[in-house]
């Protein structure tokens, strides 16, 4: 019979299933798998300070929805060190601009494209990709300005 995991929700086959009917048993694997990379989860934000976490991370955009100015914060890696590689997405849903910032000042290197070290801001409809390029060490790029 198969199991869930914890991390994913994939089904997973046991190696009973394996050996009595392996095709279906990795196609249903097959398709937990597919499923879970099929979208985006949107994690809908309407205050004016959020700041990233794990979830953000893994397949997901964060709208930022507030008509007044409003600060979307990069985490420390002592608060939560996203592995490198990661991309958090951001997208300025509201009429306010939305300033993408380290959490901490002086911790956590924001750093925009062409090189510049001020905190890049998004305009209504914009949207930026922050990757992380070394420990708390981010590049953004995108609809910056």
């Amino acid at each position: 019979m198969a199991t869930t995991t914890p991390n994913f929700g994939w089904t997973v086959p046991t190696s009973s299933d394996l050996v009595k009917n392996g095709a279906t048993a990795i196609e249903t694997l097959g398709d937990s798998v597919d499923a879970s990379f099929a979208g985006l989860t949107v994690n809908a934000q309407t205050g004016t300070t959020y700041t990233a976490v794990k979830a953000d991370g893994l397949n997901a955009i964060v709208t930022m929805d507030n008509a007044s100015a409003n600060t979307f914060s990069i985490p420390t890696d002592a608060t939560y060190a996203f592995p490198t590689g990661t991309t958090l997405l951001v997208y300025q849903k509201g009429a306010g601009v939305t300033t993408i910032q380290a959490a901490s000042s002086g911790t956590t290197t924001v750093v925009s494209a062409g090189a510049v070290l001020a905190a890049p801001v998004l305009a209504r409809y914009k949207s930026a990709a922050c990757i992380k390029i070394a420990a708390n060490s981010w590049i953004v790029v995108g609809g910056i300005a």
